[in-house]
């Protein structure tokens, strides 16, 4: 090969590696941000396409967390005197409405819908059956590092769950939800950017501890014996 050939060759292959990190998505993504939530009135509540009701929601959440975490109102009481507030406004106004020469609240009927239910619960059974298959996989002792990532992730999960309590975490993830896409979708290239550099420097940091660690754990013996027998 030429030394010009050599030269075009370099600048293809330069030019295809800028093309593959251009085309680098935080996730693998490869839709709109928008068709990747699934779209619809779900995807425009989180990407705040629908103000009204993002706002809602999120000041909504702020003010429950708060009852329940500072002041010390608790899950029950709330409910029901949500409920005794809401039904005794709702049946005044029916009976005061004649007198006050106004139409009374037609209450809509409310019912879910057996497609929702249905796909909600075949949604729940297949991820619990996810986790099912994964945990006895990790079990069986046949794959050291899945055993390893497995603890490593449920050490973490423990300790940042002993900072919050569960009504905090929930409070976190629905804040997460409601402004980490946004800011996502806002600042798309600056986030793809440093996610494929961070992507980068863990895979050449796992390549390391893989090589120095991973590889040279011992075998366990009798997993090839069983398997003899």
């Amino acid at each position: 090969m030429s030394g010009s050939d050599y030269s075009e060759a370099s600048d293809e292959r330069a030019r295809n590696e800028d093309g593959d990190q251009e085309k680098f998505h935080l996730f693998g993504r490869q839709k709109p941000v928008h068709s990747s939530l699934g779209g619809g009135i779900p995807a425009d509540v989180i990407l705040w396409r629908n103000k009204q009701i993002s706002g809602g929601l999120l000041a909504g959440s702020t003010v429950i967390w708060l009852l329940f975490e500072h002041i010390g109102y608790h899950l029950i009481p709330f409910v029901c005197q949500s409920l005794i507030f809401s039904l005794a406004t709702l049946f005044l106004w029916s009976n005061l409405s004649f007198f006050v020469k106004k139409s009374a609240f037609e209450f809509p009927e409310m019912s879910l819908p057996e497609e929702l239910c249905a796909s909600i619960a075949l949604l729940l059974s297949d991820r619990c059956n996810k986790a099912f298959s994964f945990f006895r996989e990790v079990a069986l002792g046949k794959d050291l590092k899945k055993f390893l990532y497995t603890i490593l992730g449920l050490w973490a999960v423990s300790v940042i769950g002993s900072w919050f309590d569960f009504l905090t975490l929930v409070y976190m993830t629905f804040v997460m939800l409601l402004t980490m896409p946004l800011f996502y979708e806002k600042n798309e290239d600056q986030v793809d950017s440093y996610a494929r550099k961070a992507t980068a420097k863990l895979k050449r940091q796992y390549s390391t501890l893989d090589e120095k660690v991973l590889q040279k754990l011992p075998k366990v013996p009798f997993i090839a014996g069983s398997k003899q027998q």
